[in-house]
């Protein structure tokens, strides 16, 4: 199976990358109105439930909260929300006659997951059963901890609150979500620390967040450990589209690359500002986020202003595949 180079000319149309989003982006009754009108949707719900062994779609759109907000069982809510939006959008393309081929995919932290189904990199039946071990090993193995989003401050202020905050406890950057805007993952005092500090030197916002471990830290180096040898016994597949990675916002060319990507982004940060800007300098035009919310195209807007960003968080799908006949080959 050949992939795709890496996208490095110019181009003179549209150009879209698919991004599908993490957790924290669930909620209940995401995915409603797609499955009421979606037959290609409900399919992909009605799989989950094959594929896990218990009714995660009516978690999804019945509830209760929060049961769909443990990580064991929001991460493949997400991941089944997602690609039903995918599956849906590419309905209703060939029904239009059309096919919306992205340049580029990516994921933000367990989104990877659904960019990887997308590339062709992994069955979704697979990518299911390893987000929910995935959410299982991060919560019993990871070390107790904590992470909190602070905003408004440059590099040098994070490095700063950093090293100031390490003589409490191990803490570390999480995510690089967009200029400005980072979220710190460590054990509670350092964390507790930090936070204040960066009000102190002119922080925005600085808030714990509502989760208990240390995700994208050194913290989950058991959780790591355990979770690479779950990957290694799993097939994967060369992604046929660029895909992007976390750890280091450039393109994931093999499986064994995809494979080393999905464990060690447990222990690395989220480097989304990278990831996009990546796509934004390789031609990328128009931002697709795939799956519920809106979050990545508020980040996208930051990080790349002149982008055009799209949601397929809407009952019309009409409307939107229209909105991308130019990019269809």
């Amino acid at each position: 199976m050949t992939q795709a180079a890496e996208p490095t000319d110019a181009i003179t149309r549209r150009s879209i990358a698919f991004v599908f989003p993490g957790q924290g982006s669930q909620y209940v009754g995401m995915g409603a109105d797609l499955v009421r009108h979606s037959p290609a949707a409900a399919a992909v719900y009605e799989r989950a439930d094959a594929a896990l062994g218990h009714p995660l779609s009516h978690m999804i759109l019945e509830g209760p909260a929060d049961e769909l907000d443990l990580t064991i069982n929001a991460q493949p809510a997400i991941l089944a929300t997602s690609i039903a939006y995918l599956e849906a959008m590419r309905d209703e393309a060939r029904q239009a006659g059309i096919e919306i081929v992205p340049r580029a995919v990516a994921g933000h932290s367990a989104g990877q997951y659904a960019a990887a189904v997308a590339a062709n990199a992994i069955d979704f039946d697979d990518a299911l059963r390893l987000v929910r071990e995935r959410g299982r090993i991060m919560q019993e193995r990871g070390i107790e901890g904590g992470m909190g989003a602070v905003v408004g401050l440059s590099d040098d202020q994070v490095h700063e609150v950093v090293n100031a905050a390490r003589h409490h406890g191990e803490i570390s950057v999480a995510n690089q979500n967009a200029p400005g805007q980072i979220v710190l993952s460590g054990v509670v005092p350092a964390l507790v620390f930090a936070l204040e500090m960066s009000k102190t030197v002119g922080a925005r916002k600085a808030v714990r967040l509502t989760v208990s471990v240390a995700s994208h830290s050194p913290l989950m180096r058991r959780a790591r450990d355990e979770f690479g040898r779950i990957l290694s016994k799993v097939p994967f597949r060369d992604p046929q589209i660029p895909m992007l990675g976390n750890v280091h916002g450039t393109v994931i060319r093999t499986a064994d690359g995809l494979r080393d990507e999905l464990t060690e982004h447990l222990v690395h940060g989220v480097q989304w500002t990278t990831t996009v800007r990546h796509m934004a300098e390789s031609g990328v035009t128009d931002f697709v986020e795939v799956g519920p919310g809106r979050v990545l195209s508020g980040l996208i807007r930051r990080i790349s202003p002149d982008a055009i960003t799209h949601a397929v968080d809407v009952p019309d799908l009409r409307a939107l595949v229209g909105s991308l006949r130019e990019s269809a080959p």
